[in-house]
């Protein structure tokens, strides 16, 4: 199987199923001498975790990661990371009813297309189990970007069915406030927006008692990013954050900045004048419908991005599909599944950015670093 790296300067490489012995990641490029254990993972990784609340699949796991190599006396060395997160409760007896069946909304049918054979327990590589390793990397990049750029990466769910949150300046969502409601408790649903979070969770209950799943829609942001990260051509910033994101489990739509509604406008509604800036010599713009990112570069204003999720295909009802012989039958998914994905969706989407940011900060350093004339100098 092809296609389980992601990055160059910055390179993450991954293996692992869902009801396999766990996920391992590989990551090339981390700079020698960053801080490193991995409790500075776990943050992270119990934000993605199974079994955090009553609106997220049941399942058990600590996903407690075990680094196995790049680091020394708790700083990295410049070597290959190796991070593995072990699988501790898996079900497979739960998953023997589709062995020759294809769920639908479910990779079943195309990964027997490609490859001839497949592994059903939990949905095997294309399960979203396997993206315990890319938090894990992820979490590694924020780290790096926080100390040596200032950089911030916050997500934070703004849509589920058509509840829709209220959010004013993007760049103002603290993790804080998408992780913890005003009264301390937790907030389950992720939705800085304290009113639309309430009803939020209210659906998503509704449609689990039900037997189904509802979808929704992410916002991710990050700030401390300065201009000049990115290619103009074919390694458009933009084109790599939008290929990092839909290559996460159930994402169909992805959009930057004012996305798909410049449809509408004219280009002097949509355009962003630019201005001085606060200090000297300075330029920014006075709005941000380009989302930070001009020509797949930045221009160090906000990176502003959604992601469109679509509802768990995993469902307990009843519903029509055919066998491996075509004939027709019918599926109900046992096992323990996510009414909505958007709560566990957030940290996986925002370290998807975290690694691609990391790899176009490395980029950048390696081409243009070291240019005394160099206005990023």
């Amino acid at each position: 199987m092809a296609g389980n790296s992601y990055g160059q300067a910055f390179r993450i490489t991954t293996a692992g199923e869902s009801h396999g012995p766990g996920n391992v990641v590989i990551i090339d490029g981390v700079p020698p001498g960053l801080e490193l254990q991995e409790a500075d993972l776990q943050a992270d990784l119990d934000r993605r975790r199974p079994g955090q609340s009553k609106i997220v699949t049941q399942r058990k796991e600590s996903d407690r990661p075990q680094i196995l190599s790049g680091v020394f006396e708790g700083r990295t060395t410049g070597t290959a990371l190796a991070i593995f997160i072990p699988n501790e409760d898996q079900r497979s007896k739960d998953y023997g009813n589709i062995r020759d069946v294809y769920r639908p909304g479910h990779a079943d049918y195309s990964f027997d297309a490609k490859y001839g054979f497949r592994d059903f327990r939990g949905g095997g590589r294309s399960s979203a189990r396997e993206t315990t390793a890319r938090v894990a990397a992820g979490a590694v990049a924020k780290k790096l970007l926080a100390e040596q750029c200032g950089v911030r990466i916050t997500g934070y769910v703004v849509q589920v069915g058509d509840i829709v949150a209220a959010i004013d300046a993007p760049e103002q969502i603290t993790q804080a406030r998408v992780e913890t409601l005003p009264d301390g408790s937790p907030n389950i649903v992720r939705c800085p927006d304290t009113a639309a979070a309430a009803r939020m969770i209210d659906l998503i209950e509704q449609v689990r008692k039900q037997g189904d799943s509802i979808g929704g829609a992410a916002e991710i942001v990050a700030t401390g990013v300065p201009a000049g990260w990115g290619e103009p051509v074919f390694d458009k910033l933009k084109a790599d954050l939008a290929k990092a994101l839909f290559s996460l489990p159930a994402v169909l739509g992805v959009e930057y900045g004012i996305g798909f509604g410049c449809a509408s406008m004219r280009g002097s509604q949509n355009n962003d004048y630019f201005v001085p800036g606060e200090k000297s010599g300075q330029i920014t713009t006075q709005t941000n419908r380009h989302g930070g990112m001009l020509g797949g570069i930045t221009t160090g204003l906000p990176i502003v991005l959604r992601a469109a999720v679509k509802p768990t295909s995993s469902l307990p009802i009843e519903q029509p599909t055919v066998n491996r012989a075509g004939e027709p039958t019918t599926v109900s998914t046992r096992g323990r599944h996510d009414p909505c994905l958007l709560p566990r969706f957030i940290p996986m989407a925002e370290a998807m950015v975290a690694i691609t940011l990391a790899d176009h900060w490395l980029r950048w350093r390696a081409q243009c670093a070291g240019n005394p004339d160099h206005p990023g100098q």
